[in-house]
């Protein structure tokens, strides 16, 4: 097993395309703060109690992939008791063991936690919790910059739970660490861990790999230790993974080879699942090695069949952005197995062909699957087309800073006023810019603004922020009361390209938080800062 590499310290390793902005500060431990406790929800350190299933996906501080996956015991009082935490690094291999540490939960939902994996090394994970049962991570800490969520495990008894149709959402770089992978597919398991069907797409620098066969075993890890998975699919017979159940409907995987790919995401359920019929909002990212990044959102209307009508789409390709841009979709049929429908795409630059895979709870999966380019993310079901005033929501987003060559990755805290006041979102934020600056704490300050036609479309402008990149242009998408997605490029924000979701915060109260597919930001290799210093390492546990 490859051990993981030192944590990088932030002195010298502030890269050369950030000379130029003067909002920069690197103030003692490579951040700045604000001394302001923020909007007064009502959380606080008991609202974590229980295992959370967490997640983290992004680049480490040298601008490769590294991705986060494990399992955490919270005892309600700021201690983390138990768990155990996977760490995938292009630079430095894998690594997993036995994890603890402490939390803190501000009464805004606003915290912070740390784990300490194998007792030697260290990482930080900002979060803005949503509810008792679900928060919004950022990676905080000097070793590189991600994003991902936080859940409460529902623990499970036997291999038997899994006997479900599962769809997957995957998310990551190829072995050499050269070239963006994204796929989807479907696979069903019995009731012993053994697949009876499997599909699979992937799209690997705009080289599809199309319908493939998939099949695999998984069994249950004991406590917090993860599961195991074993996969057949195009990259390779034995493609292991291991896998943190978060209930029976959904876990996130890892994977752990080091010799297929270097892969992250999530599983869902499909029993029942059927391709929503209405006006669909969505939201996909992705890019090549040689265009990247690319974000879009919009709406459109399905049917049953999969076409799309009426379709409106934004896009932020590398900084140049298209608003309102119609599109439609004719679909086909792309076999039985996990509702497989093929879509050939009209009017979208760089888009040809998608693949879709419904779920039962975490909306429609969406992969790009021509030459154009790799895009993945999810359509979900309109129920609402505004978010309420005078609420307190949770945000996070994950970004490209394309002046800075740097993964920028942000939680926010907000509350709303009424649409006809300016500003009308007031809280504060959390940033970090691939391990290297970090804004904790800071004043965020907002105007959201409705478009006039019903179709649960906005635009949102925070300017003048301690962050990268000075404020935020956001377009964004309501799903519904207490959900909206959104993509980075709008009001004339083009230095930067990103993509995440707001949700509405519940406190103290738990709630069923909607399931996103890991979506990745994918960047060239081209920007890494240099090679690591040398400096400490530790050898995780044995398996």
């Amino acid at each position: 097993m490859n051990s993981l590499a030192s944590i990088h310290k932030c002195a010298g390793r502030l890269f050369m395309a950030l000379a130029a902005i003067t909002s920069l500060l690197l103030l003692g431990a490579c951040g700045s703060s604000s001394s302001s406790s923020g909007n007064q929800v009502g959380f606080s350190n008991s609202s974590l109690n229980g295992t959370y299933v967490f997640s983290s996906t992004g680049t480490d501080s040298n601008g490769g992939f590294v991705a986060f996956a494990g399992a955490i015991t919270a005892d309600g009082n700021g201690h983390i008791t138990g768990g155990n935490v996977d760490v995938v690094d292009l630079s430095a291999g894998w690594g997993s063991g036995a994890a603890t540490g402490g939390y803190t939960v501000g009464a805004d939902g606003r915290g912070q936690f740390s784990v300490a994996v194998a007792n030697v090394q260290t990482f930080k994970f900002n979060f803005v919790l949503s509810s008792t049962s679900h928060g919004l991570v950022t990676e905080f800490d000097t070793f590189g910059s991600g994003s991902g969520t936080m859940d409460l495990q529902t623990a499970l008894t036997g291999i038997s739970q899994l006997a479900n149709p599962y769809a997957l959402s995957l998310a990551g770089v190829n072995s050499s660490g050269s070239a963006p992978v994204a796929s989807a597919g479907s696979i069903t398991f019995n009731s012993s861990g053994v697949s009876t069907a499997g599909i699979q797409d992937f799209n690997e620098n705009g080289l599809p790999l199309i319908n493939r066969a998939l099949s695999g075993t998984a069994t249950l890890g004991t406590g917090t230790a993860p599961g195991t998975m074993v996969l057949d699919d195009a990259l390779g017979n034995g493609s292991t993974f291991d896998f943190y159940p978060i209930d029976s409907t959904h876990f996130k995987v890892i994977e752990t080879d080091l010799t297929n790919a270097f892969l992250a995401g999530d599983f869902y359920t499909q029993a029942g699942a059927a391709i929503p019929v209405g006006q669909v909002v969505f939201t996909m990212a992705g890019g090549t090695a040689n265009l990247f990044p690319t974000v879009l959102g919009g709406y459109a209307t399905t049917d049953a069949n999969g076409n799309f009508t009426n379709g409106s789409a934004d896009l932020n390709q590398q900084g140049t952005f298209v608003t309102s841009n119609p599109f439609s979709g004719s679909a086909s049929s792309g076999g039985a197995v996990g509702g497989r429908v093929l879509v050939a795409v009209t009017g979208l630059p760089n888009a040809a062909e998608w693949v879709l895979y419904p779920t039962t709870s975490a909306g429609l999966i969406i992969l790009q699957i021509d030459s154009d380019n790799v895009t993945l993310g999810a359509a979900y079901a309109q129920s609402a087309t505004s978010f309420a005033a005078t609420q307190n929501y949770g945000l996070n987003l994950t970004g490209y800073n394309i002046s800075a060559g740097a993964e920028v990755d942000d939680t926010v805290q907000f509350l709303t006023a009424s649409p006809s006041s300016s500003p009308n979102m007031t809280g504060l934020i959390d940033e970090n810019a691939e391990g290297l600056q970090f804004t904790q704490g800071a004043k965020f300050s907002g105007t959201y603004t409705p478009d006039p036609s019903p179709t649960g479309r906005g635009n949102i402008l925070a300017p003048s922020l301690n962050t990268v990149n000075g404020g935020l242009g956001l377009e964004y998408y309501v799903v519904d009361n207490t959900t909206t997605l959104f993509i980075e490029g709008g009001n004339g924000d083009t230095a930067q390209v990103g993509v995440g979701s707001f949700l509405q915060q519940t406190s103290p109260t738990s709630q069923v938080a909607l399931k996103h597919p890991v979506v990745a930001l994918f960047h060239s290799t081209s920007h890494a800062h240099g090679a690591a210093k040398p400096g400490q390492k530790w050898t995780p546990q044995n398996k």
